[in-house]
């Protein structure tokens, strides 16, 4: 129950940060990044492969970020710019 809970916890943060940024680029870059920290952290915790984690993760992140616009999910300017 306990895995179960945190797993939902990160894969709720995952959704709500997977947006990050005003261009598509951006945005799928920046979720990317943390689907793939938030699927290595969701691996590890769950006792599943963390490289599968981080590459299911960030695969999702990216797709989640490309596919949204500035008006869906916007945390501001990134980090890098």
């Amino acid at each position: 129950m306990h895995k179960s809970l945190i797993g939902i916890s990160a894969a709720a943060a995952m959704l709500a940060l997977s947006a990050c940024g005003t261009s598509t680029s951006d945005r799928a870059l920046s979720g990317g990044g943390i689907g793939a920290a938030g699927g290595a952290a969701l691996g590890a915790i769950t006792g599943g492969s963390v490289v599968g984690g981080a590459l299911l993760g960030g695969a999702a992140g990216a797709a989640a970020g490309a596919l949204t616009k500035p008006d869906d999910v916007n945390l501001g300017k990134p980090a890098w710019r």
